[in-house]
Protein backbone atom coordinates (compact mmCIF):
# COMPACT_ATOMS: atom_id res chain seq x y z
CA UNK A 1 0.00 0.00 0.00
CA UNK A 2 1.21 3.18 -0.84
CA UNK A 3 2.80 6.12 2.21
CA UNK A 4 -0.42 7.04 4.30
CA UNK A 5 1.69 8.38 6.37
CA UNK A 6 -0.21 6.41 9.31
CA UNK A 7 -3.48 7.63 7.82
CA UNK A 8 -5.47 5.52 5.81
CA UNK A 9 -7.59 8.61 5.19
CA UNK A 10 -5.43 11.19 4.33
CA UNK A 11 -6.93 13.39 1.33
CA UNK A 12 -4.76 14.41 -1.20
CA UNK A 13 -5.79 17.25 -3.73
CA UNK A 14 -5.72 16.74 -7.51
CA UNK A 15 -6.53 18.85 -10.60
CA UNK A 16 -7.48 17.29 -13.67
CA UNK A 17 -5.16 17.33 -16.66
CA UNK A 18 -8.05 16.22 -19.20
CA UNK A 19 -10.47 14.27 -19.68
CA UNK A 20 -11.03 11.67 -22.45
CA UNK A 21 -14.44 10.47 -23.84
CA UNK A 22 -14.12 6.51 -23.99
CA UNK A 23 -17.23 4.32 -24.60
CA UNK A 24 -20.82 6.02 -23.65
CA UNK A 25 -20.74 7.15 -20.22
CA UNK A 26 -17.04 6.28 -19.73
CA UNK A 27 -14.79 8.91 -19.84
CA UNK A 28 -10.81 8.67 -18.36
CA UNK A 29 -9.84 10.79 -16.28
CA UNK A 30 -6.25 12.54 -16.11
CA UNK A 31 -4.91 13.58 -12.85
CA UNK A 32 -1.87 15.24 -11.52
CA UNK A 33 -1.03 16.04 -8.01
CA UNK A 34 -1.72 19.54 -6.48
CA UNK A 35 0.65 19.19 -3.33
CA UNK A 36 3.69 19.23 -6.02
CA UNK A 37 4.95 15.83 -5.34
CA UNK A 38 4.90 12.88 -7.99
CA UNK A 39 3.01 10.16 -8.71
CA UNK A 40 6.02 8.46 -7.28
CA UNK A 41 5.63 9.34 -3.83
CA UNK A 42 2.00 8.13 -3.92
CA UNK A 43 3.24 4.49 -4.48
CA UNK A 44 0.55 2.16 -5.78
CA UNK A 45 0.49 -1.29 -7.15
CA UNK A 46 -0.55 -2.20 -10.32
CA UNK A 47 -4.40 -3.40 -9.48
CA UNK A 48 -5.11 -1.09 -6.87
CA UNK A 49 -7.47 1.42 -6.23
CA UNK A 50 -8.91 5.02 -4.63
CA UNK A 51 -11.22 6.49 -3.45
CA UNK A 52 -12.79 9.95 -5.15
CA UNK A 53 -13.72 12.73 -2.66
CA UNK A 54 -16.06 15.32 -4.08
CA UNK A 55 -17.39 17.57 -1.15
CA UNK A 56 -21.06 17.69 -0.75
CA UNK A 57 -21.50 14.54 -3.20
CA UNK A 58 -19.50 11.52 -1.36
CA UNK A 59 -17.12 9.62 -2.17
CA UNK A 60 -16.32 6.84 -5.09
CA UNK A 61 -13.81 3.49 -4.97
CA UNK A 62 -12.35 4.00 -8.59
CA UNK A 63 -9.80 1.70 -10.44
CA UNK A 64 -6.71 2.80 -10.99
CA UNK A 65 -6.11 2.20 -14.83
CA UNK A 66 -2.17 3.70 -14.94
CA UNK A 67 0.94 1.75 -14.39
CA UNK A 68 3.63 3.29 -11.51
CA UNK A 69 5.84 3.45 -14.16
CA UNK A 70 4.64 6.38 -15.43
CA UNK A 71 4.69 8.86 -12.34
CA UNK A 72 3.75 12.21 -14.47
CA UNK A 73 -0.16 11.00 -14.47
CA UNK A 74 -2.62 9.02 -12.70
CA UNK A 75 -5.41 7.72 -15.03
CA UNK A 76 -9.18 6.48 -13.86
CA UNK A 77 -11.27 5.46 -16.36
CA UNK A 78 -15.17 6.73 -14.69
CA UNK A 79 -18.70 5.21 -15.73
CA UNK A 80 -21.26 7.43 -15.20
CA UNK A 81 -23.07 5.90 -12.89
CA UNK A 82 -24.69 8.42 -9.76
CA UNK A 83 -23.84 11.53 -7.62
CA UNK A 84 -19.91 11.34 -7.43
CA UNK A 85 -19.37 10.24 -10.83
CA UNK A 86 -22.09 13.12 -12.47
CA UNK A 87 -20.21 16.03 -10.35
CA UNK A 88 -16.82 14.66 -11.72
CA UNK A 89 -18.24 14.73 -15.30
CA UNK A 90 -19.09 18.15 -14.61
CA UNK A 91 -15.58 19.16 -14.14
CA UNK A 92 -13.15 20.19 -17.17
CA UNK A 93 -9.70 20.70 -17.26
CA UNK A 94 -8.10 22.50 -14.11
CA UNK A 95 -10.82 21.31 -12.08
CA UNK A 96 -9.23 20.33 -8.24
CA UNK A 97 -11.31 17.08 -6.31
CA UNK A 98 -9.83 14.95 -3.55
CA UNK A 99 -8.24 11.19 -3.22
CA UNK A 100 -7.43 8.91 -0.89
CA UNK A 101 -5.15 5.53 -0.96
CA UNK A 102 -3.81 3.86 -2.98
CA UNK A 103 -6.40 1.01 -1.25
CA UNK A 104 -6.22 -3.16 -1.66
CA UNK A 105 -4.40 -5.52 -3.25
CA UNK A 106 -2.78 -5.01 -6.23
CA UNK A 107 -1.62 -7.89 -9.14
CA UNK A 108 1.10 -9.95 -7.81
CA UNK A 109 4.05 -8.15 -10.09
CA UNK A 110 6.84 -9.77 -8.20
CA UNK A 111 5.63 -13.52 -8.70
CA UNK A 112 4.79 -12.64 -12.08
CA UNK A 113 8.37 -11.47 -13.18
CA UNK A 114 9.74 -13.42 -15.87
CA UNK A 115 6.77 -15.78 -16.62
CA UNK A 116 4.54 -15.69 -19.45
CA UNK A 117 0.97 -13.86 -18.81
CA UNK A 118 -2.39 -13.95 -19.95
CA UNK A 119 -4.35 -11.59 -19.52
CA UNK A 120 -7.89 -12.12 -19.74
CA UNK A 121 -10.42 -9.74 -19.84
CA UNK A 122 -13.94 -8.65 -20.09
CA UNK A 123 -16.06 -5.51 -21.09
CA UNK A 124 -15.08 -2.88 -18.31
CA UNK A 125 -12.57 -5.32 -16.64
CA UNK A 126 -9.99 -3.71 -18.98
CA UNK A 127 -9.63 -0.80 -17.09
CA UNK A 128 -8.27 -2.30 -14.08
CA UNK A 129 -6.55 -4.70 -16.03
CA UNK A 130 -4.61 -1.59 -17.91
CA UNK A 131 -2.47 -1.10 -15.21
CA UNK A 132 -1.41 -4.22 -15.29
CA UNK A 133 -0.85 -4.64 -19.42
CA UNK A 134 0.87 -0.96 -19.26
CA UNK A 135 3.41 -1.64 -16.40
CA UNK A 136 4.43 -4.93 -18.19
CA UNK A 137 4.42 -3.32 -21.56
CA UNK A 138 6.95 -0.28 -20.02
CA UNK A 139 8.90 -3.19 -18.28
CA UNK A 140 8.66 -5.45 -21.05
CA UNK A 141 12.04 -7.17 -20.57
CA UNK A 142 10.88 -8.63 -16.47
CA UNK A 143 8.62 -10.56 -18.55
CA UNK A 144 8.30 -13.80 -21.08
CA UNK A 145 5.37 -14.30 -23.83
CA UNK A 146 2.46 -11.60 -23.02
CA UNK A 147 -1.00 -12.79 -24.58
CA UNK A 148 -3.87 -10.12 -24.11
CA UNK A 149 -7.19 -11.62 -24.37
CA UNK A 150 -10.38 -8.99 -24.34
CA UNK A 151 -14.20 -9.65 -25.16
CA UNK A 152 -16.58 -7.46 -25.34
CA UNK A 153 -20.61 -7.36 -26.05
CA UNK A 154 -20.31 -5.60 -29.41
CA UNK A 155 -18.09 -3.44 -31.43
CA UNK A 156 -19.00 -0.33 -29.85
CA UNK A 157 -18.33 -1.20 -26.62
CA UNK A 158 -14.24 -1.71 -26.87
CA UNK A 159 -12.54 0.44 -24.01
CA UNK A 160 -9.18 2.33 -24.98
CA UNK A 161 -9.88 1.14 -28.82
CA UNK A 162 -7.09 3.22 -30.22
CA UNK A 163 -4.54 1.90 -27.63
CA UNK A 164 -5.66 -1.87 -28.54
CA UNK A 165 -5.55 -1.11 -32.30
CA UNK A 166 -1.96 -0.07 -31.69
CA UNK A 167 -1.03 -3.65 -30.51
CA UNK A 168 -1.57 -4.68 -33.50
CA UNK A 169 1.95 -2.96 -34.59
CA UNK A 170 3.74 -4.67 -31.80
CA UNK A 171 5.49 -7.86 -32.17
CA UNK A 172 6.39 -8.30 -27.85
CA UNK A 173 2.25 -8.82 -27.51
CA UNK A 174 0.16 -11.35 -29.07
CA UNK A 175 -3.41 -9.78 -28.89
CA UNK A 176 -6.63 -11.15 -29.88
CA UNK A 177 -9.94 -9.98 -29.20
CA UNK A 178 -13.63 -10.86 -29.41
CA UNK A 179 -17.17 -9.17 -29.37
CA UNK A 180 -20.36 -11.46 -28.92
CA UNK A 181 -22.15 -10.25 -31.64
CA UNK A 182 -21.57 -8.25 -34.83
CA UNK A 183 -25.62 -7.13 -35.78
CA UNK A 184 -23.75 -4.63 -38.39
CA UNK A 185 -21.58 -7.24 -39.92
CA UNK A 186 -18.29 -4.43 -39.77
CA UNK A 187 -16.18 -6.84 -37.09
CA UNK A 188 -13.39 -8.76 -38.50
CA UNK A 189 -11.79 -10.27 -35.62
CA UNK A 190 -13.57 -13.31 -34.08
CA UNK A 191 -17.24 -13.36 -33.17
CA UNK A 192 -18.32 -14.92 -29.83
CA UNK A 193 -17.63 -15.41 -26.32
CA UNK A 194 -14.07 -14.79 -25.02
CA UNK A 195 -13.49 -18.45 -24.12
CA UNK A 196 -13.17 -18.90 -27.96
CA UNK A 197 -10.02 -17.19 -28.17
CA UNK A 198 -8.51 -20.08 -26.09
CA UNK A 199 -8.29 -22.08 -29.32
CA UNK A 200 -6.78 -19.26 -31.31
CA UNK A 201 -3.35 -19.27 -29.87
CA UNK A 202 -0.74 -21.49 -28.51
CA UNK A 203 -0.52 -21.60 -24.51
CA UNK A 204 1.81 -23.48 -22.36
CA UNK A 205 -0.31 -23.35 -18.94
CA UNK A 206 2.99 -24.99 -16.95
CA UNK A 207 4.72 -21.58 -17.37
CA UNK A 208 2.24 -19.29 -17.58
CA UNK A 209 0.09 -16.72 -15.27
CA UNK A 210 -3.58 -16.39 -15.64
CA UNK A 211 -4.88 -12.85 -14.53
CA UNK A 212 -8.26 -11.69 -15.29
CA UNK A 213 -11.06 -9.11 -14.71
CA UNK A 214 -14.57 -8.68 -15.99
CA UNK A 215 -18.43 -9.63 -15.35
CA UNK A 216 -19.01 -12.36 -12.97
CA UNK A 217 -20.62 -14.45 -15.67
CA UNK A 218 -17.25 -14.25 -17.73
CA UNK A 219 -15.34 -16.05 -14.90
CA UNK A 220 -17.00 -19.39 -14.16
CA UNK A 221 -16.31 -20.13 -18.11
CA UNK A 222 -12.93 -18.58 -18.30
CA UNK A 223 -11.86 -20.45 -14.69
CA UNK A 224 -13.03 -23.78 -16.31
CA UNK A 225 -11.33 -23.26 -19.31
CA UNK A 226 -7.91 -22.52 -17.58
CA UNK A 227 -8.73 -25.78 -15.40
CA UNK A 228 -9.28 -27.78 -19.03
CA UNK A 229 -5.91 -26.74 -20.49
CA UNK A 230 -3.97 -27.19 -17.34
CA UNK A 231 -3.39 -24.56 -15.88
CA UNK A 232 -2.52 -24.31 -12.01
CA UNK A 233 -5.09 -22.93 -9.61
CA UNK A 234 -1.85 -20.70 -7.94
CA UNK A 235 -1.31 -19.78 -11.22
CA UNK A 236 -4.64 -17.63 -11.62
CA UNK A 237 -5.45 -14.59 -10.34
CA UNK A 238 -8.53 -12.67 -10.35
CA UNK A 239 -9.50 -9.31 -9.72
CA UNK A 240 -13.17 -9.40 -8.42
CA UNK A 241 -14.95 -6.09 -8.94
CA UNK A 242 -17.23 -5.67 -5.93
CA UNK A 243 -19.58 -3.25 -4.62
CA UNK A 244 -17.00 -1.52 -2.82
CA UNK A 245 -17.88 1.61 -1.09
CA UNK A 246 -15.56 2.55 1.79
CA UNK A 247 -12.20 1.56 0.53
CA UNK A 248 -11.08 0.42 4.45
CA UNK A 249 -13.41 -2.09 5.83
CA UNK A 250 -15.57 -0.04 7.81
CA UNK A 251 -18.58 -0.42 6.23
CA UNK A 252 -19.12 -4.24 4.92
CA UNK A 253 -20.82 -3.32 2.10
CA UNK A 254 -18.23 -5.58 -0.56
CA UNK A 255 -18.05 -8.33 2.28
CA UNK A 256 -18.24 -11.75 0.86
CA UNK A 257 -18.23 -14.93 2.82
CA UNK A 258 -15.19 -13.94 5.72
CA UNK A 259 -13.41 -11.64 3.15
CA UNK A 260 -13.80 -8.05 2.57
CA UNK A 261 -12.67 -7.14 -1.17
CA UNK A 262 -11.63 -3.76 -0.61
CA UNK A 263 -9.00 -5.05 2.06
CA UNK A 264 -8.24 -8.52 1.17
CA UNK A 265 -8.84 -7.52 -2.44
CA UNK A 266 -9.68 -6.64 -5.14
CA UNK A 267 -6.79 -9.01 -6.35
CA UNK A 268 -7.58 -12.78 -5.28
CA UNK A 269 -5.33 -15.74 -6.02
CA UNK A 270 -8.01 -18.48 -6.89
CA UNK A 271 -6.99 -20.92 -4.31
CA UNK A 272 -8.43 -18.24 -1.59
CA UNK A 273 -11.65 -18.11 -3.23
CA UNK A 274 -12.37 -21.04 -4.85
CA UNK A 275 -14.82 -22.59 -2.17
CA UNK A 276 -17.02 -18.77 -1.46
CA UNK A 277 -19.97 -19.56 -3.50
CA UNK A 278 -20.58 -15.89 -3.89
CA UNK A 279 -16.96 -14.56 -4.63
CA UNK A 280 -18.04 -15.57 -8.22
Amino acid sequence: MGDHCGNIYQLRPVSIIRALPQIKDHRLFQLKLEDGTTWESFGHQPGQFIEVSIFGKGEAPISISSPPTRSDTLEICVRRTGRVTDALFEMGKGSTFHIRGPYGRGFPVDLLKGKKLLLIAGGLGLAPLRSLLLYSLDKRKDFDDIILMYGTNNPDNVLFKYELLSFFDRDDINYLYSVDRDDEGIWKQYVGVVTGLFDRTDLSPAETYAVMCGPPVMYRFVLQKLLKLGFAKEHIFMSLERMMKCGVGKCGHCAFGDKYCCIEGPVFPYPEIENIKEAI
